[in-house]
């Protein structure tokens, strides 16, 4: 079996039905993340994120996932975009949930590259990733040399910042691994400084309880009022520590239709946003991640801001 050659041809398929990078690792056991998960959970990060407790030895082992796995595919899908909402006043989301939403998007790329490698390596087992079970896509993708850890945690490649979902395949397939890309963080605390709830704790420690983005996704009961006056309008999710990034200024706009923002989200203005009725939530947000928060939760996130 040609490791090098199946690895060759999997990225080439990659990259031809529209991912950014891909990189491969050893499916083996993350022994570097496991005590830092284990403190994680263990100081109540997660906040009422409790699927985090489920599963622990599958996050970090996807043998456990897959029979006989070997290798971790990791894929990049980048969702940049220069567009802005047009009323600076309107409650702000998160640039990823301009477009369409991202998990129906990935999962028809991940199926095309699963049959292709069927089809031309053979009978492999394996499955396919976007947010659906218990994978630590980042250490994944950094493990493949995609890039590193930053000290806001998220995934940085140095030719094209964060702006990125990350996807996998997990197969019973060996193939060639990637070597790992060291952390050019340096001496840069531009996140950390920004983070307006404090949430980045210390570099690469990120309490995901008080984070803007559980606030107004994750979490279903009402926003703590200590919070109040703290979310800089944002109303679903927050690209803070990704905005003030360094690297993000190499980020490139991308070419994905599926991703392209919908106009008549953009062009919402704040008094429209305020006014929301569920049944314009469901008929605009129909197949947006906005979906996510639902019509309460996004309601409640607009009110915590007033």
């Amino acid at each position: 079996m040609n490791t090098t050659k199946n690895s060759q041809l999997i990225k080439q398929e990659a990259f031809r039905i529209g991912f950014d990078f891909c990189g491969i690792s050893k499916a083996d056991f993350l022994e570097e993340e496991a005590p830092l998960l284990e403190q994680w959970l263990k100081n109540g990060m997660h906040g009422n994120m409790h699927y985090m407790e489920n599963y622990f030895d599958k996050r970090l082992d996807p043998r456990k996932l897959v029979d006989g796995a070997k290798s971790v595919v990791s894929l990049l899908l980048n969702y940049y975009t220069d567009k802005k909402q047009e009323d600076e006043a309107a409650p702000k989301i998160s640039i990823y949930a301009f477009g369409k939403d991202y998990h129906f998007v990935i999962k028809e790329k991940l199926k095309a590259l699963l049959h292709f490698i069927h089809e031309n390596v053979g009978e492999v087992n394996g499955r396919v990733f976007v947010d659906s079970a218990p994978v630590l896509d980042r250490a994944w993708a950094k493990k493949s040399g995609m890039g590193w850890i930053g000290k806001n945690t998220n995934l940085i490649n140095p030719k094209s910042g964060s702006y990125f979902f990350i996807a996998e395949l997990i197969l019973d397939l060996e193939l060639k691994p990637d070597a790992r890309m060291q952390d050019y963080c340096g001496t840069c605390s531009r996140c950390i400084d920004a983070c307006p709830t404090d949430a980045i704790v210390k570099p690469y420690i990120v309490d995901g309880s008080k984070c803007i983005s559980y606030f107004t996704i994750e979490l279903k009961e009402e926003i703590p009022s200590e919070m109040k006056g703290k979310f800089e309008n944002w109303a679903f999710g927050c690209d803070i520590c990704q905005d003030v990034c360094p690297w993000n200024r190499f980020s490139k706009p991308h070419h994905e239709k599926d991703f392209e923002p919908k106009k008549e989200i953009l062009q919402m203005k704040e008094s429209e946003w305020k006014e929301l009725t569920e049944d314009l939530f469901k008929k605009r947000f129909k197949d947006s991640a906005l979906k996510r928060a639902g019509f309460k939760g996004l309601k409640r996130n607009i009110d915590f801001n007033d």
